[in-house]
């Protein structure tokens, strides 16, 4: 596989081995051992996934975890077209604050590997885009924060006509500055995914 690192500290864009032939192509998109090659040892196994299927203009996030051991995800697009975001939001990262855009096709086979602790949100460009989810924990509704996606601050390169098609939960989340003062954002640990509840945080 492939890889590219993204002006997030330890997000990749990686692109798998496809085989093409006159039937169309085949991408064998996850096998534990390449994501461990890739990831500097660090086994990602998959505990659930998840299928999120999207009208055009539908814009998810900026979502992510904050507590130890953390979600780390492998995004892929099955249809249609995404614009993929991963955004650092862990306190104390020298990418703090930092975005990177990686566009999602299956007709060009890419996945994004977002590591703990960092924020997630994509815009849909088609209908009917189908984005796949491997993740590495279990569920915790508690757990789930969000951040604005239209927070000016982050500058995130969300289009605004037209209006984009959002979640209650995401059109009212707060700004990365907001989260910042009330201890909502996970601290980042030097060495990968491990990180723990910032230390502004009751």
């Amino acid at each position: 596989m492939e890889t590219r690192e993204l002006a997030v500290t330890g997000a990749l864009e990686i692109a798998p081995p496809v085989f093409p032939d006159r039937r169309g192509l085949f991408c064998p998109v996850y096998q534990e051992a390449d994501y461990g090659a890739v990831l500097d040892g660090t086994p990602f196994r998959v505990v659930r996934s998840g299928l999120s299927v999207n009208r055009t203009g539908v814009v998810r996030g900026v979502h992510y975890a904050r507590s130890h051991p953390g979600t780390a995800k492998i995004i892929l697009c099955a249809a249609g077209e995404a614009l993929d975001l991963v955004v650092d939001v862990r306190v104390g990262s020298p990418t703090f604050g930092h975005w990177d855009s990686v566009r999602l096709t299956p007709a060009r086979p890419r996945a994004v590997y977002c590591p703990p602790g960092v924020g997630h949100a994509f815009v849909s460009l088609a209908e009917g885009t189908v984005l796949v989810y491997l993740l590495s924990t279990p569920y915790r509704p508690e757990d789930e924060l969000a951040v604005s996606v239209l927070d000016p601050a982050l500058g995130l390169p969300v289009p605004r006509r037209p209006e984009p098609v959002m979640s209650d939960r995401d059109s009212t989340a707060p700004t990365l500055a907001e989260a910042l003062d009330h201890g909502l954002l996970p601290a980042y640990r030097p060495g990968g995914g491990d990180f723990r509840q910032s230390p502004q945080e009751d």
